[in-house]
């Protein structure tokens, strides 16, 4: 049994879960423990089981892959609670590591293999003993989205409201710079209220198959919105948010090395 430890108060964190089974483990079902609240949706998990992360102590599973936090969002993830001849696979993304590094338990767990999903900070990286290597990740397949016209400009973010107003207004600033006024389309599981009447509402997920024929993407630097607009440097409009461990703002500066687009700002 694969069993997978996804904490985190995102959308975020299920999505990259899907897609590391979709990779390293396809046709194959898994059971997720999480307490995210988007998992109500049923096109989120897709095939796979659901389970509070607290039953973690009641389970066998034959492999345990813990995502983005090797401890846990808190460290209450150790050696000590894994149970005995589990496998232990770990997720590694950035982390604001000197802010992490704080939780971690006395007894760590040493994992069998960690996959590396992103470059990260040397003393992040060192902590990591164990096999590693790099893995990119490939989204499960889905149905087709409803089309967008070209010159719509999608803001994707799934909250909070705060950070969508702000992505909103960062997306009116760089049309304006532009000089154009493209079509706003706002990609979210659901319309918020208060959402600015010119600005369209699309329940879309997964959000990326609509990236091809966007005019623009404006995101937040979070790690799958950076990893599925890579193709298409040029029109990924980034406005990194702080994070308590997240470090969207090393993301996003290491994406914008990596591109000689115009559009990106």
């Amino acid at each position: 049994m694969i069993v997978c430890y996804v904490q985190g108060g995102g959308l975020g964190h299920l999505t990259r879960i899907r897609a590391y089974l979709h990779t390293r483990h396809p046709g194959e079902t898994a059971t997720i423990l999480t307490t995210s609240p988007f998992t109500a949706d049923p096109r989120v998990l897709g095939p796979h089981r659901l389970l509070p992360a607290a039953t973690l102590p009641s389970l066998r599973p034959s492999t345990l892959v813990v995502d983005a936090f090797p401890a846990g969002l808190d460290g209450e993830l150790s050696a000590a609670s894994i149970p005995s001849g589990t496998r232990t696979v770990h997720l590694a993304r950035l982390l604001r590591w000197d802010a992490y590094r704080r939780v971690l338990p006395a007894d760590p767990i040493t994992f069998d293999q960690t996959w590396l999903l992103e470059d990260l900070s040397p003393a992040h990286r060192a902590h990591l003993a164990g096999p590693s290597a790099p893995l990119t990740l490939t989204d499960p397949p889905c149905p087709a989205p409803p089309g967008v016209a070209g010159d719509a400009w999608l803001i994707v973010h799934s909250g909070p409201w705060a950070e969508t107003g702000e992505l909103i207004g960062y997306a009116r600033d760089c049309a304006a710079a532009e000089g154009v006024r493209p079509r706003l389309v706002l990609v979210c599981p659901e319309r918020p209220a208060g959402l600015p009447t010119d600005v369209a509402h699309l329940d879309a997920y997964p959000a990326w198959p609509l990236f091809r024929t966007a005019g623009r993407v404006i995101t937040a630097a979070g790690f799958n919105a950076v990893r599925q607009m890579r193709p298409w440097p040029g029109r990924h409009l980034m406005l990194p948010f702080p994070r308590r461990f997240d470090d969207q703002f090393a993301r996003a500066a290491a994406a914008r090395r990596l591109t000689t687009g115009p559009a990106v700002a």
